[in-house]
């Protein structure tokens, strides 16, 4: 059974780059044909998928954050990140990571993260 787990500094400054790590255990992110994403969710809001990256390395983006987003991995620790760049209160959201069978996932199941807090605020 695959697990995912989030993990990052809870509270990150405004103008600042929020990186988070989600690491993988009972399965390899180099298993074809998975794709693995972050998602978030604001205070109030619904789901939003952020962006993933393939079995194979390749990665995509949601159009509204593309400029502020990037996603890698380190296969040897079986982890991939995100890191989302000059933040704003309005990226303060519960952070999810998660494995799909396609590029966009945003219906939870059990190969979904618990999800992390991150607050921005100074």
């Amino acid at each position: 059974q695959v697990q995912l787990q989030e993990s990052g500094p809870g509270l990150v400054k405004p103008s600042q780059t929020l990186s988070l790590t989600c690491t993988v255990s009972g399965g390899s992110i180099t298993t074809a044909s998975y794709y693995w994403s972050w998602i978030r969710q604001p205070p109030g809001k619904g789901l939003e998928w952020m962006g993933a990256i393939g079995y194979s390395g390749g990665t995509y983006y949601s159009p509204s954050l593309k400029s502020r987003t990037s996603i890698s991995r380190d296969t040897s620790k079986n982890q991939f990140t995100l890191q989302l760049r000059s933040v704003t209160p309005e990226d303060t959201a519960v952070y999810y990571c998660a494995r799909g069978n396609s590029i966009v996932t945003t219906t939870p199941d059990n190969h979904w993260g618990q999800g992390t807090q991150v607050t921005v605020s100074s």
